[in-house]
């Protein structure tokens, strides 16, 4: 197989991966414009398996946004709605509550709460929360509010952001999710997400809560009008702060879902260009642990493939996922475990159900 690398003209690449040398911006470039999916999978495939064997990592989670009221109304979100629209929605905390007591006979050990910049909810509300689905579940790991959301809570509760943490860990928050992230181009947030907290105050919110001692996901959102010299300006930033920190847990390339939003002229993401932006997201991360091929944006059966494509986790059950559907998903809404396993195991990979940081709970 290296000949065939070789032939392929990757051998420089191939001779760097294999002695565990970080790739650069410039190798990057090379791996994007590749036309051979089948190298690129197989040099993604040599960093998978060095840092995780054969298991293929899955967790059994609940998925709840508690509202889509935002401010931002980011022109990639079909989610986000202005307060008064006909699809906005907010959530009581005993609404929130009785979506956890719905699932109480399941064995979710992860809770996942995102939800918008509402203009209203006071900080009260978002402690509130944490404490409601605590009491319902004590025992279940609450992974909520995305770097984005985190500041607008400092903001509310007058507070840095460190400190505001404290208080939402006190309350029962577990770590934080990766979404917000977007693409950290500031040509990219002035044309599509123009109010949003820019790229360099996600980071500090990420850096802030891994000096915490809290774990993060990170994100990218591909596939719209980002450039591929903006997809590895974002990589390498996210690699650069996780030398500095060591806090990200996952990361996750997020295809974009035109449906719906203010850019529906462009196409869905190709099943290549979505192999891509995974093979070359383990490459160029080779300080992150795990990359998610997320099934609620890919579908079930390219996350199948992806898994030999550098990916060693194909997140959860999900239960109830609203953000990708209202932007047009056709996947499912939800996956049962049995299901997650049986496609890791049609892939080649061993199952392995995991906890939020990564803590191994079954084998299959």
């Amino acid at each position: 197989m290296d000949a065939y690398i070789e032939q392929a003209g990757l051998g420089r690449i191939l001779a760097k991966v294999r002695d565990g040398e970080r790739l650069t911006l410039e190798d990057g470039q090379t791996l994007f414009h590749h036309p051979n999916i089948l190298a690129l999978g197989y040099l993604a495939n040599i960093v998978r398996e060095r840092k995780n064997g054969n298991q293929a990592f899955f967790i059994y989670n609940q998925h709840i946004n508690y509202s889509n009221i935002c401010t931002n109304l980011c022109k990639f979100c079909a989610f986000g709605k202005e307060k008064g629209h006909a699809l906005a929605y907010e959530m009581s905390v005993e609404e929130v509550k009785a979506k956890v007591r719905q699932r109480l006979d399941e064995p979710i050990s992860e809770i996942h709460m995102v939800g918008g910049i509402h203009p209203d909810l006071p900080f009260s509300y978002y402690l509130d929360l944490l404490r409601g689905i605590k009491e319902v579940r004590p025992d279940v790991h609450i992974q909520a509010f995305t770097c984005v959301e985190i500041h607008h809570l400092a903001q509310l509760a007058g507070k840095p952001v460190d400190l505001t943490l404290r208080d939402l860990v006190d309350a029962g928050l577990g770590s934080l999710p990766g979404g917000g992230a977007e693409v950290f181009s500031p040509r990219i947030r002035q044309i599509t997400c123009e109010k949003k907290l820019p790229g360099e105050g996600w980071l500090d919110v990420a850096k802030i809560a891994h000096r915490q001692g809290l774990r993060t996901n990170a994100t990218m959102l591909y596939g719209h009008i980002e450039t591929i010299d903006e997809r590895l300006e974002h990589l390498d930033t996210l690699r650069c702060a996780q030398d500095e920190t060591g806090g990200f847990l996952a990361f996750i390339p997020l295809a974009f879902h035109p449906k719906n939003t203010e850019m529906a002229e462009h196409s869905n993401t190709t099943g290549i260009n979505d192999l891509k932006n995974i093979a070359v997201s383990r490459l160029m991360l080779d300080n992150f642990p795990h990359i998610k091929a997320y099934w609620v944006m890919i579908g079930p059966k390219l996350a199948q493939v992806a898994l030999a494509f550098g990916a060693d986790d194909m997140d959860g059950t999900v239960k109830e996922e609203v953000i990708t559907h209202m932007a047009g998903a056709e996947t499912e809404q939800a996956m049962g475990h049995k299901t997650l396993i049986r496609l890791i195991k049609e892939a080649g990979r061993q199952p392995v159900q995991r906890d939020t940081l990564y803590t191994v709970l079954a084998t299959y």
